[in-house]
């Protein structure tokens, strides 16, 4: 579920929080990504007709396997560098959630069962997706595909969530990509939405940074905590009749939940009995994450050619043609992406004296090529620079500015 309605209520009342992104933006960024979040929407949506799926030749489906791979190349080709976090162990206080869902899913596969006697296939439809459940066979074979073309895996201790937060907090990726919203409430700094939708779906990348959402919330992060339990959690009930909306005005009225509830109207609202809303703060604050218990080594490798077509080809019937010129695609965006971001080629160094002003004069030439330089333009014109600067015996302006024909070449690759 995640927190219910965030989404909607930080576009009603902070909506400098979140931007839109090209999906290429993202270009030598790494990205943790929840797998079991992403394995769910393939299964729902990756070759399915009502109740029929993708199989392999024993019956199996393979869906999972289909969206994870064509979905990751895409994230492979556009540069980016995918980390896929999986779920460890589910906290005691999840297990109430977890319950509704499998009761959910049991009056789902009746209502499936009658639609299906009755041939109402809109309710097919429906009912059929609602009984899909990420299975440990479904999150094993992603894992062995993810090792196979070269992708890093991570088994989180427990909540996926708070093992993507932590990487963010730690500086061990960029960002998180998920659909719920729980990563900012484990603190994300930096979270994204839709990086894992098709392409034919033509959504841009929703992105948002948890200081900004603090700050045109005007809480604190202790607060903000508390207003995704009022909103509704996978941790704990809510308080029936506390919306997002009045959830918020009570947290600036009060400053935490233990005020409100010394003030809140008992006859209006009803506080769920034995409520842990104080354990499911300290989940949010203290997961349980193993960033800080191991020496993480993340590497992005090539792909295992062989062990792909005999998983993919031989044990689950995909196309062999269409395998290995996934696998020529794979192993050209590995060459792409270690260029690297354009910032990573200049690194600031840092001056403890006062810096001298001194003024540079350039030939006409060298002035042209600043000009060039400095013009918005949507590609670098290289060649025009090139043709402007040619030759000359501004060495002494050169050398203040640094090696300009090193800049050109770092300036081509990265535009490259």
């Amino acid at each position: 579920m995640g927190i219910k309605g965030l989404t909607k209520l930080l576009a009603d009342n902070a909506p400098k929080c979140m931007k839109e992104q090209k999906f290429e933006s993202y270009f030598g960024r790494k990205i943790a990504i929840d797998a079991s979040m992403s394995i769910y929407q393939f299964l729902i949506v990756v070759g399915r007709t009502g109740t029929e799926m993708l199989t392999n030749e024993a019956g199996e489906v393979t869906s999972h396997l289909q969206g994870m791979f064509s979905r990751t190349i895409r994230l492979l080709e556009a540069g980016l560098k995918p980390l896929y976090v999986f779920d460890g162990k589910p906290p005691d206080l999840k297990k109430q959630e977890l319950a509704k869902r499998f009761s959910k899913r049991t009056d789902a596969t009746e209502d499936l069962a009658e639609a299906i006697e009755t041939g109402d296939k809109e309710d097919i439809e429906k009912f059929s997706k609602r009984t899909v459940k990420v299975t440990k066979q479904h999150n094993e074979d992603c894992k062995k595909l993810l090792r196979l073309m070269g992708v890093p895996v991570i088994e989180a201790p427990s909540e996926a969530e708070a093992e993507c937060a932590a990487l963010c907090k730690s500086g061990v990726v960029y960002a998180v990509a998920s659909e719920d919203m729980d990563s900012l409430t484990f603190g994300a700094p930096r979270f994204l939405r839709h990086l894992m939708d098709p392409s034919s779906r033509k959504v841009p990348v929703m992105e948002f940074e948890v200081a900004k959402i603090l700050e045109e919330l005007n809480l604190t992060m202790d607060q903000f905590i508390d207003l995704c339990i009022l909103s509704g959690c996978d941790y704990c009930d809510s308080i029936r009749g506390i919306g997002g909306q009045t959830a918020l005005k009570l947290i600036r009225q009060h400053g935490s939940i233990e005020n409100i509830l010394e003030n809140l109207n008992k006859e209006r609202y009803q506080i769920p009995e034995n409520w842990p809303y104080q354990e499911a703060r300290r989940l949010f604050k203290e997961p349980f994450v193993g960033v800080d218990d191991q020496q993480l080594e993340i590497k992005w490798t090539a792909p295992d050619e062989e062990g792909l077509i005999k998983f993919l080809v031989n044990e689950n019937g995909f196309n062999n043609d269409r395998v290995t010129k996934a696998i020529e695609k794979i192993k050209a965006a590995k060459t792409k992406s270690s260029q690297g971001r354009l910032e990573s080629f200049f690194k600031p160094v840092v001056s403890t004296s006062v810096p001298i002003k001194r003024k540079v004069r350039f030939c006409s030439r060298h002035q042209d090529s600043v000009m060039l330089l400095r013009k918005p333009q949507r590609n670098p014109p290289l060649r025009n620079l090139r043709q402007v600067v040619g030759r000359s015996s501004c060495s002494r302006a050169m050398e203040d500015i640094g090696s300009f024909g090193t800049v050109l070449n770092r300036l081509k690759a990265a535009f490259h």
